[in-house]
Formats: structure tokens, sequence, C-alpha cells
């Protein structure tokens, strides 16, 4: 498991976040449903983002696919940072066994 830190900063414009929310939610969903997805949601501080936590082979992996986020393809994901994660504490739960 290669897993991977992922801060998105959506765009401010709440009117087409709130439009295009739902086919953004159904990629991340079917991310989650191929086991790309470990775990994600929204962050509640420091404006509207989210912290997505993925399972693939390096960061250019990562960004192929995300690149087929809705949101990223209509400009409403600001900045999109990807950075290698290596869990320490807590790590035996994000086992498959343990999140599936």
């Amino acid at each position: 498991m290669a897993l991977h830190a992922v801060l998105y900063r959506y765009a401010d414009d709440p009117a087409r976040l709130d439009e295009h929310r739902p086919r953004h939610k159904d990629y991340l969903a079917s991310l989650f449903e191929q086991g790309r997805i470990v775990i994600s949601g929204p962050l509640t501080t420091g404006g509207p983002g989210a912290l997505l936590i993925l399972d693939a082979d390096d960061e250019a992996h990562v960004a192929a696919l995300l690149d087929g986020d809705p949101f990223w393809g209509l400009g409403l994901i600001a900045d999109r940072q990807i950075r290698g994660w290596s869990p320490f504490f807590g790590a035996a739960k994000l086992t498959p066994t343990a999140v599936g």
C-alpha cells in the first residue's frame, strides 16, 4: 500500500460548487469503490476544501486519478497538493480488511 495525502482547496464559487458537487461526489465514490480512496472528507476549518488519502503507485498516478474529478476539469479546485504519506500511529487501522 503506497499512501498519498491530497489537500484540495476549492474555488471561491459556491454556486458552481453546489451545481457540480453531485458529479464530484460520484467520481470520488467510484475511486473509493475501486479501493483507491482509503478515506476522505471535507475540511472543517480554513475555507472550503478536502483531505483525501489515496492508495496509488506514486504522486503521478494520484494526479492521473484525480484529473478525472469533474471539479478539476471545471477549474473548481483552486489548489491541489499531493504528498506521499507514511502513517505511523494507527497504520494498522488502514489495512484493507480494517477499512473494508
